[in-house]
């Protein structure tokens, strides 16, 4: 979808992570009415759902808890509203349970009150855990459903259906702000004035299509720094993906010409400009301008290339967004393609959590409002399943949108062709889903089986840090689970303490390791705060209350002594729950030749082939990654802050003479040895100089 960032619908919510809305739950009468079906997860979902878990059962809740939960729930019914409202309810730790809308709370909150009423064991948990319940009213059912999906992002109840995912989707702009607008890759907020088309499904989707726009349209992607300081036409412009207007090699009207034909290829009028450019060929070559003739083919052959990357195309489908569900082993897939003019952009799967004993229209339901609570939607929805009260989404959609969205279940023609390849790629995504899962869990237990720890793992933390030379030192956490890498709780700690020997690891490590636990160690807070190194700091209270907080194992690359240290730590926060492991490298730091150190235990060799090693060499080579990647940009950020100044033997006059040359500093850091020798007065030693200023590797 394309649309003008000084034109966005609807309201938003502060940008966390995902989580989903709830169904509505069935009245004790099997009467759906007004009532909203229950998505309430169990207790036990982080482990991993096999088809032959039971449900827990009713007589596993005590009856005081019962009745104290019942009571609670009577007296909000005494003054709750017979209006559309939102509710929640909360237990004695003042934590959202459950947030839920209805058009009458009163009847809604009723059927909650009822002793005798057949509810589901996990229903019967969360009114046992309700000491609270609040009530806020809305004009309409729509703005209640609305402000339901804010509110689960915003709160991640743990009785609700939720959707597990943090990122947010690429787009395409157009920029607005410049005379000669800039083609580029988007993601976050749109507040920049421009056209942005999307959502794409990835980040090289977007890539591909952006280069691909530039074969065929000419238009500009770099910033507006290195713009403005052109004397001569760059790379780009050699290599026919840039028509140069930095330096004048066309012209105002023709720039604008040829932003013209992006739009309107992006909006959907593909055929109308291909048709235009294919009669441009026609007449230069008629005229003999055998080069403009050539020119206008090789960009007809680069729109060619984005139509055909794109897959399956619709033929009648000009705009649409096609959900496909698909269950199995305990999971839910939910596949969605994204179909912008008449070209798909893409497909992601997501797992939403929820309890198994749920049909595929109830998570389905649920899965669909917070979804777009921070996505503008089509004018199409496309759905396998037929939810409960598909009319009030499309309004409450419409209403986000401005404009008239329609949400279908499609039963015969291309629409139901499109409906049926998502639900095959579902199908497929939760095969992999389900393999991967039960590769992990066998992993996780060999790792403790091999370790000698008697509970099963759940949560492994695994620490690093990274230098040059004590600048820029950063500490970095991943975490690991019964479902992977969980990439939502990865947190980074830039280090800060005063009087830090430069290089000193053990120091940085202890740094770390405090202020992580310190503040698991706190006193319970209303959720997770915000840390004073920018980053989101834990509190006692979980991210996700079905995924625990507390690591059973802590991970650190280093030795014995390594391990010392970080032990000496633990004993003076008074930690004895948390194993603790080293991952020593090998000689020559051979990867299948670590070895492994835990406290009072013989170090531990295993066989180079042996699975757990290979695991164990994953879960280190990812911290590594991520806390390089955040040393990167530290660092690239003080570059830039520091400019040239910080590089011996680069004064003034060869500043001015590198950016003269380059433009912009990011272009300099591009730059390769050779590239920096051609600057008039940068010897070859200060090249190499600066080069490897640029490029030095962190420890």
């Amino acid at each position: 979808m394309a649309h003008d960032s000084t034109e966005q619908p609807g309201t938003s919510a502060p940008r966390e992570r995902p989580r989903g809305p709830e169904a509505e739950l069935p009245t004790p009468d099997g009467s759906a009415g007004d009532i909203d079906p229950a998505t309430a997860i169990a207790e036990d979902d982080d482990e991993v759902r096999l088809p032959d878990v039971p449900e827990e059962p009713v007589e596993a809740i005590a009856e005081g808890t019962l009745a104290v939960g019942h009571g609670a729930i009577e007296n909000a019914v005494r003054l709750a509203p017979t209006s559309p409202g939102v509710y929640r309810m909360l237990n004695a730790a003042n934590d959202v349970l459950y947030v839920g809308k209805a058009k009458n709370v009163r009847k809604r909150l009723s059927s909650y009150a009822r002793v005798n009423a057949p509810l589901p064991a996990r229903i019967l948990r969360m009114i046992a855990a309700t000491v609270t319940v609040e009530i806020i009213s809305t004009t309409t059912e729509t703005e209640a459903l609305l402000l339901e999906a804010n509110l689960i992002k915003q709160l991640r109840p743990r009785f609700n259906v939720q959707l597990r995912d943090d990122k947010s989707f690429p787009y395409i702009l157009i920029t607005g702000d410049h005379w000669a607008p800039q083609i580029l890759k988007h993601r976050g907020a749109q507040s920049r004035p421009g056209r942005y088309f999307g959502p794409f499904a990835s980040a090289g989707a977007v890539n591909r299509t952006i280069t691909a726009l530039q074969r065929a349209f000419l238009i500009r992607s770099c910033t507006d720094g290195f713009f403005e300081s052109r004397t001569r036409p760059c790379l780009l412009y050699q290599i026919r993906r840039c028509s140069g207007p930095c330096t004048g090699e066309v012209d105002f009207p023709g720039y604008t010409e040829l932003v013209r034909e992006a739009t309107g290829f992006l909006s959907g009028r593909s055929r109308s400009v291909k048709q235009e450019l294919a009669a441009e060929m026609e007449k230069a070559s008629a005229e003999l301008e055998f080069e403009t003739a050539a020119v206008y083919r090789d960009r007809l052959a680069a729109l060619s290339a984005i139509q055909s990357q794109q897959g399956i195309n619709p033929r009648t489908v000009e705009e649409a967004d096609v959900f496909a569900i698909h269950q199995d082993g305990g999971y839910s897939c939910v596949e969605v393609f994204f179909f912008r003019t008449g070209q798909n952009w893409g497909n992601r799967a997501y797992f939403p959590r929820a309890e198994k004993s749920f049909t595929p229209e109830e998570v389905l339901g649920s899965f669909l409002a917070q979804f777009y609570d921070d996505k503008p939607p089509p004018k199409l929805v496309l759905l396998s399943h037929k939810i409960e009260e598909p009319e009030l989404l499309a309004d409450a959609l419409s209403v986000k949108a401005g404009f008239k969205v329609e949400v279908s279940t499609p039963q015969r023609g291309e629409k139901k062709e499109l409906v049926t390849h998502a639900l095959t790629n579902a199908r497929e995504a939760l095969g992999r889903k389900l393999a991967d899962t039960a590769t992990q869990s066998r992993l996780l237990q060999g790792l403790a089986t091999t370790l000698g720890l008697p509970q099963p793992l759940r949560r492994i933390e695994v620490y690093d840090n990274s230098h040059i030379q004590g600048t820029n030192a950063v500490g970095a956490m991943i975490v690991a689970g019964p479902d992977g890498f969980i990439k939502n709780q990865y947190r980074k700690f830039n280090i800060r303490s005063e009087g830090l020997t430069p290089g000193d690891d053990y120091a940085m490590m202890r740094e770390v390791l405090q202020r992580r636990f310190k503040r698991l160690l706190a006193p319970a807070d209303d959720g997770a705060t915000a840390g004073t190194d920018g980053t989101k700091a834990h509190g006692s209270k979980a991210d996700d209350d079905s995924f625990p907080q507390w690591p059973d194992l802590v991970i650190i690359d280093g030795g014995r002594g390594q391990l010392n240290a970080v032990r000496e730590i633990f004993e003076s926060l008074g930690l004895s729950r948390v194993s603790l492991l080293a991952v020593a490298k090998g000689p020559d730091r051979d990867a299948g030749r670590e070895t492994l150190f835990m406290p009072d235990r013989e170090a531990i060799k295993l066989e180079p082939r042996d699975p757990v090693l290979y695991f164990i060499q994953r879960l280190r080579d990812e911290a590594h990654r991520f806390v390089i990647g955040s040393h990167r940009k530290l660092r690239k950020k003080d570059i830039r802050e520091a400019g040239l100044q910080e590089i011996p033997g680069i004064g003034p006059s060869r500043k001015r003479a590198l950016l003269h040359h380059f433009g912009t500093l990011k272009e300099i850091e591009r730059a390769s040895i050779a590239d920096l020798g051609k600057v008039p007065g940068v010897s070859a030693e200060s090249a190499r100089k600066i080069f490897e200023f640029f490029h030095a590797q962190p420890g």
